[in-house]
């Protein structure tokens, strides 16, 4: 198994949605770069570099660090507003995307953040 360099991805705990996606991603918090008024608006990646990758624009290098992602993050970079847009429309319905997973996939996004806390 490939160890993957260490980042940052930060999430709002109070969204289930959010929850799930980043039980599946298993990262920590990382934001001294970022205003504190500025955080809770979008997610961050935090690279290994401590760059700091917001909204739309996280999305291609957290790709990349995935297995598979390779195609995903060319995308990405390719199509920077049409990812930012994307982001946008999950992110202003995350109520809807929270609704639509399960209690128990839930618990485990719990439970796995929680065994890397």
């Amino acid at each position: 198994m490939t160890k993957l360099p260490a980042v940052i991805l930060i999430y709002d705990p109070d969204c289930g949605f959010c929850r799930w996606c980043l039980g599946k991603v298993l990262a920590n918090r990382l934001l001294e770069s970022v205003p504190p008024a500025e955080r809770p608006k979008s997610w961050h990646l935090v690279d290994e570099t401590g760059t700091v990758h917001s909204a739309g624009a996280g999305f291609e290098p957290l790709f990349r660090l995935l297995p598979g992602g390779g195609p995903f993050a060319s995308a990405a970079a390719r199509l920077p507003s049409a990812t930012q847009s994307g982001y946008g429309f999950v992110s202003g319905n995350r109520s809807i995307w929270g609704r639509l997973v399960t209690e128990g996939a839930k618990r485990r996004a719990d439970d796995r953040i929680a065994e890397r806390s």
